[in-house]
């Protein structure tokens, strides 16, 4: 039996003055809101026509509701911190590999994720990282099992991110890493994706 694929991406309600703060204090909440609604919305759309795999949307603030643009299983975060609610995703979806992506990434296709896929037919867990030292995406085969202690112990928001996370795997782990992508946190990260893009100016 072929097991499903798994693709979950983790969101945050999208409120004025709740999402992307570090971007926020350089662009203004507004600004921040407005990037994080596009960027979630044109990623989800992108996943959610591509049958090769099941997309699900865990969200947090749990007790706010949103209308998400795509049809896909929802569920709420839990508690704890990132680490905490990353680990839960791999123990508790049903089996096959998986993969957990954050939704503010505008370098993020759906190639990604194949690139991801394949990378788990050969290595027990894949890495997307990014240009700040964090990671875009994590996916672990989960077979035979997912290892215990996942993400304890790592500096989120830091640049040791995704160091302190391949130092807590199990010795022997097979991983493998995909391209770096850039994260937009800060408003040099905003102004750089702007250009880029070929975006016009804020207002216009």
């Amino acid at each position: 039996m072929r097991l499903r694929r798994h693709v979950v991406v983790f969101l945050r309600a999208p409120r004025l003055g709740r999402v992307k703060s570090r971007l926020a204090a350089g662009i203004g909440d507004l600004s921040a809101l407005r990037f994080y609604r596009e960027t979630s919305t044109q990623l989800l759309c992108s996943l959610a026509r591509d049958r090769r795999w099941r997309l699900e949307l865990w969200v947090t603030p749990e007790r706010v509701r949103v209308r998400w643009p795509v049809a896909a299983s929802r569920r709420g975060q839990g508690s704890g911190d990132l680490g905490r609610r990353m680990a839960r995703v791999f123990t508790t979806l049903p089996p096959g590999p998986a993969v957990i992506i954050g939704s503010d990434i505008p370098e993020l296709h759906p190639a990604h994720i194949v690139a991801a896929f394949r990378a788990l037919g050969g290595a027990e867990a894949v890495f997307g990282p990014a240009a700040d030292g964090g990671y875009w995406l994590v996916g672990l085969r989960r077979r035979p099992r997912v290892p215990r202690g996942l993400f304890e112990r790592v500096r989120w928001s830091s640049p040791q991110a995704l160091a302190d996370t391949l130092a807590g795997l199990p010795r022997g782990m097979s991983v493998a890493m995909l391209e770096t992508l850039a994260d937009v946190d800060v408003a040099a990260d905003y102004a750089r994706w702007r250009v880029s893009a070929g975006a016009p100016a804020d207002g216009a």
